[in-house]
Order: structure tokens, then C-alpha cells, then sequence
């Protein structure tokens, strides 16, 4: 099974490897997929400082000496997903205009290193009015007419959780200038989003922020405006990534010999619930059989399992799903998934093949 990047657009900033390997629960971060809407920033971690204020009652700039000798260092392992993860299903039922048509490729785990942002809050002291953090990177997006950082929040509940991090290292070694040197967010569970890269300041707030990717995208809205058919400022801001899975091998229309056939692919429960079951069907879901987990991941990852099914020649669509503790499972058809902006696709995932 040999795994290729695929690109959108030149520019290098959106790209992922597909298929991935289930040989081990940490993604090679030179095969970690890659989402910007802006060029990476240059920063000099020599003068660059994070800003923390808003409503707090010490708002302070810390240099990254400061930060990492001041608070414990931790881990966390993670998988991240882009909200636009198998997007490009959707277009089967209609055009996404403005969208990049993302496949299964943009999501890959990384062990993480920095320092916990619970910690952080509580040394500069949280106003009792605070319901909200939001993240502001050092990049410079264009929309509309105006240049401003990519930015996003997350509410007060979430950001006390002791492993949200300030990362400050990947996969044992200081982040990759295209992963957020020197500093980023990492909020597990929740869309890729959310974790800003670049990160250069963090403002308490009483409402969420209104930078332009949390009030105005990445957002889930099923109607279309009428004067602005991309408008979904009127949905529901995103927030945790949903139960999903994925069929990793064999690929889509892939040609295969009759037999049995085993299937292989990833699967995570939302918002770090464990995977009660996985399933896999050789009849685009009118049977089912059990697949076995094969590499058990940890709270905020995928894990990754194995099934086996028998196939006729002949055209065969396979279809997996997942089910969470919590009894969460996938929508069955791509219509009870399907939102303006194509985010966050967990509709069962079908790999039509063909065998001879």
C-alpha cells in the first residue's frame, strides 16, 4: 500500500498523504497534512513574545524561555482532523464552490509537548466574566478587504482542561515552522481549526471571537443563503470532531482478486469517547460484520482496525462504520451529513472496488 501527498494548490500550504499507514499511531511529521489560508509567517522566537489579556487580572507577555521554564512541560497525544475531511464526497451531490475538495487525507496524529494552558490562565488570573479563549495567530490572512491573523475560540469549559496545550514541541522535536513555530494551540478532539498556529497573542472574552473563522466559517449550516450562497454566519460554530471512520485499504476503485479480502482503516470516537464497534460491509451497508481493533489509540486519537470480507467478481461497494461508547454512531447517507461548506463528513464511508 504506497502512500503518495496529494496537493491543492501550488503554494504547498494544503496537502496530505494518502492512503496512511496503520502500522503505527504516530503520523512521520514529514507526512502530517498541512492546512493554511495564508503563507507560513517568519518569526524570530528571539524577540517573539505571546500576549495573554482580555479579562484577566495580570495580562502579561511571555517569552518562550519564560513560558517553558515557568510551567511544567507536559505531553498529549493527539489526532487532528480538518473540519474539510472527505469533503470531496459531497460533490456528488452538488458543487462546493470555493472549497478545497478534500479527500480522507487531511488527518494525522502527533505526540505533543508544551505547557498546559489551564496553567497559564491560572497565573494570570481569570476575570469571573471570561467564558471564552481565543487564539490569534501571527499569520495574515486576506478576506474582504482586510488583513488580520487566523484566529478562533474555544469556551472556558474546554480551555481548563489540563490537556489543552501551548505546544511548543512535535514528535520529540520543536515544531515545524509549517506546524506553528514557535508556539500553537493544541485542543484536543476538537477541529483542527481551533488549534491556531503561529500563535501570538490569547484574549479572554465574554463572548466567542469574532475573527472572521469563528464568526463567519467554519461553521455548520444546512441552508443556503439567498444573497451569498457560502454565507454561514447564521450556523453553528464548529467545535468537536464527530465519531468517524475510514477504510484505508483497499483503496477506491481498486481492482481486486475474489476471496476473501481484508479490509483495514482508522477510527476515533467524538470528543475522546472510546470506539465501542467498528464495522465493515461488502454490500455498501445492507450486512454487517464486526472488524477487529487492531492498534488501541489513546483518549484524543484514532485507532486503527481490521475486518475481513468475502467477494464475488463482480462490482462490490464496502462501507465502514464506527460506534462510540456513548452509542454514537454514523449517518448512514451523505444527505443527513451534508452542510454548505462541507465540513465534517462521518457519513459511512463507501470504497467502491471492483473484482475479477
Amino acid at each position: 500500500m504506497r502512500s503518495r501527498r496529494r496537493s491543492h494548490g501550488t503554494d504547498g500550504l494544503n496537502s496530505g498523504v494518502w492512503p496512511v499507514q496503520t502500522a503505527h499511531l504516530i503520523t512521520p511529521t514529514v507526512h502530517f497534512f498541512t492546512r493554511s489560508h495564508a503563507p507560513t509567517p517568519l518569526v524570530d522566537f528571539r524577540t517573539w513574545r505571546l500576549e495573554v489579556g482580555g479579562l484577566v487580572e495580570r495580562p502579561t507577555r511571555f517569552s518562550l524561555a519564560e513560558l517553558t521554564r515557568e510551567f511544567p512541560t507536559q505531553e498529549v497525544t493527539a489526532t487532528i482532523a480538518c473540519a474539510g475531511i472527505r469533503r470531496e464526497e459531497f460533490l456528488s451531490l452538488g458543487p462546493l464552490p470555493g472549497e478545497l475538495p478534500w479527500g480522507p487525507e487531511p488527518i494525522s496524529t502527533g505526540r505533543w509537548s508544551g505547557v498546559s494552558l489551564a496553567a497559564v490562565l491560572d497565573a494570570v488570573g481569570v476575570s469571573s466574566r471570561a467564558r471564552h479563549v481565543e487564539f490569534v495567530g501571527l499569520d495574515q490572512v486576506v478576506r474582504h478587504g482586510h488583513t488580520f491573523g487566523f484566529g478562533g475560540s474555544i469556551d472556558m469549559m474546554k480551555a481548563l482542561q489540563g490537556d489543552v496545550l501551548l505546544a511548543t514541541g512535535m514528535n520529540g522535536s520543536p515544531l515545524p515552522r509549517q506546524h506553528g513555530y514557535p508556539l500553537r494551540a493544541l485542543v484536543p478532539g476538537w477541529i483542527g481549526a481551533r488549534s491556531v498556529k503561529w500563535l501570538g497573542r490569547i484574549n479572554l472574552l465574554e463572548e466567542p471571537s469574532a475573527n472572521y473563522f469563528q464568526a463567519r466559517a467554519y461553521r455548520s449550516q444546512r441552508d443556503i443563503a439567498t444573497d451569498d450562497a457560502r454565507d454561514v454566519s447564521q450556523g453553528v460554530a464548529l467545535t468537536v470532531v464527530p465519531v468517524n471512520s475510514v477504510i484505508v485499504d483497499p483503496v477506491q476503485q481498486a481492482l481486486l482478486q475474489s476471496g476473501s479480502q481484508r479490509v483495514r482503516g482508522w477510527a476515533m470516537g467524538s470528543d475522546g469517547e472510546p470506539l465501542r464497534s467498528v464495522e465493515v460491509s461488502a454490500d455498501g451497508g445492507n450486512s454487517w460484520s464486526r472488524a477487529a481493533i487492531t492498534l488501541t489509540g489513546e483518549k484524543w486519537t484514532w485507532s486503527f482496525w481490521e475486518g475481513e470480507v468475502t467477494l464475488p467478481r463482480g462490482y462490490h461497494v464496502l462501507a465502514a462504520r464506527a460506534t462510540d461508547t456513548r452509542g454514537t454512531t454514523q449517518p448512514a447517507t451523505l444527505h443527513e451529513t451534508w452542510n454548505v461548506k462541507g465540513y465534517n463528513n462521518n457519513a459511512w464511508h463507501r470504497v467502491p472496488v471492483t473484482v475479477q
